[in-house]
């Protein structure tokens, strides 16, 4: 039994690639939950089972001494059996979780399996199920079951039932990933892959830049008679492909990602990345794509908003835009003659009101000095009215002498 255990141990290890040492440790957990039921245990009593991997032997302690004898029974065998196939089976879940957590952004291969509301599911290869989302399909693909495909690994979680892995077949990367199997140039970095639009089972813009001078980025994509290109768009189902040889002029990149058409002019605003792309009439068709895809995936390829015009429109947006200023300059023109005018308005409303301000305040100032000297001219006027009384004659004294005189006068008359 114990040579046995080990076998087993060591199989388990080959096949389900589960270390030793977790092995080891699920047996000893089984094995003490089994002891606990059939050795009776004092409190503050502590069992413990090791597994001696030189020969595979079990030992039981309690309290660091050794039982020597004891018998597990069937209700005691079964669930060490137990205990052993579910931390095996959690062991097994830990490994396909960190293998595949390893390889979300590659690709994985396998065999579909079957169909789930909608979602594809993916066998990959006996060691795990992958779960093809509706939503990461391509809208053009169908898959039978047991048909062989590759997927991107986009996403590893952690579930009561096991890891999930979530798999995409619409991906843009799922593209530069194909493209580093097929072109060796871009596996071992000489190529690279600069940036990649995608809408899947429709159309896919890849702009590619060579490293060294003798290698051509876009040959070298394509291959020769064109069979490593083809070789994904086979495995796309046929979806097209755009090869793109990047630049750092942007006009000459912008040219090259709305190829097949031929751009006239390109108007740059680059404090907004927006371009203004002229083409003739006959290649506007051409450089919008059916319902504008071939403009939206060269705007997503080069991050830049691409607006596609041709020389008649843009002429009349012009015509338009300079009529729009003039317009707006006369307007502006008017705006300021009628601000002028009104200026000169308020000015003279203002200067008039101040006029006046002033007028009554020499008024009320005027009003006020008349009052104050109403009284003294009317006591100036009564004093002049009144008759001025004259001072009383002086008496004056007659001497005797005189009267006496006066009588002799008078006498002498008579």
């Amino acid at each position: 039994m114990s040579q046995e255990l080990l076998s087993i141990i060591e199989q388990l290890e080959r096949e389900k690639g589960i270390k030793k040492e977790v092995l080891v440790a699920a047996v000893e957990s089984a094995i003490l939950s089994a002891a606990r039921k059939v050795i009776d245990t004092k409190p503050g009593e502590e069992l413990s089972v090791k597994v001696d991997l030189s020969n595979g032997k079990i030992h039981a302690y309690k309290n660091e001494e050794e039982i020597t004898s004891f018998d597990f029974g069937r209700i005691a065998a079964s669930t060490a059996r137990q205990v052993v196939i579910q931390k095996i089976r959690e062991a097994e879940k830990d490994v396909i979780f960190n293998e595949f957590q390893a390889r979300v952004g590659e690709l994985t291969s396998g065999t579909v399996y079957r169909f789930e509301k909608g979602n594809t599911i993916i066998d990959l290869l006996g060691k795990a199920e992958g779960i093809l989302l509706k939503r990461e399909q391509s809208t053009k693909e169908e898959f039978k079951q047991g048909q062989r495909i590759r997927a991107y690994v986009l996403e590893v979680r952690k579930e009561l039932k096991g890891p999930q892995i979530i798999l995409s077949r619409a991906h843009p990367s799922l593209v530069k990933k194909l493209f580093e199997l097929e072109v060796p140039e871009i596996y071992d970095g000489t190529v690279e892959i600069k940036a990649i639009s995608r809408q899947a089972g429709e159309r896919t813009k890849i702009a590619v830049a060579s490293k060294n001078e003798k290698v051509d980025s876009v040959g070298a994509c394509v291959g020769m008679r064109g069979n490593r290109v083809k070789n994904v768009v086979n495995e796309l189902q046929g979806e097209k492909i755009d090869i793109v040889r990047y630049n750092e002029d942007i006009k000459e990149y912008i040219k090259a990602a709305l190829l097949p058409a031929e751009i006239s002019e390109i108007k740059l605003d680059k404090a907004n990345k927006r371009a203004e792309v002229i083409v003739a009439n006959d290649q506007l068709s051409l450089a919008i794509g059916k319902h504008g895809q071939n403009v939206r995936l060269a705007s997503k390829l080069i991050g830049w908003e691409l607006d596609i015009r041709t020389k008649e429109t843009a002429a009349a947006v012009v015509a338009a835009a300079e009529a729009a200023a003039a317009e707006a300059a006369s307007r502006v023109k008017l705006a300021a003659e009628a601000l002028e005018e009104e200026k000169v308005r308020v000015e003279v409303e203002q200067k008039a009101k101040t006029k006046a301000k002033k007028a009554k305040t020499r008024a009320k100032i005027e009003s006020k000095t008349k009052a104050e000297a109403k009284p003294k001219t009317e006591a100036r006027a009564k004093t002049k009215a009144e008759p001025k009384v004259k001072a009383p004659a002086k008496t004056k004294t007659v001497k005797p002498k005189a009267e006496k005189k006066s009588r002799k006068t008078s006498a002498v008359k008579e």
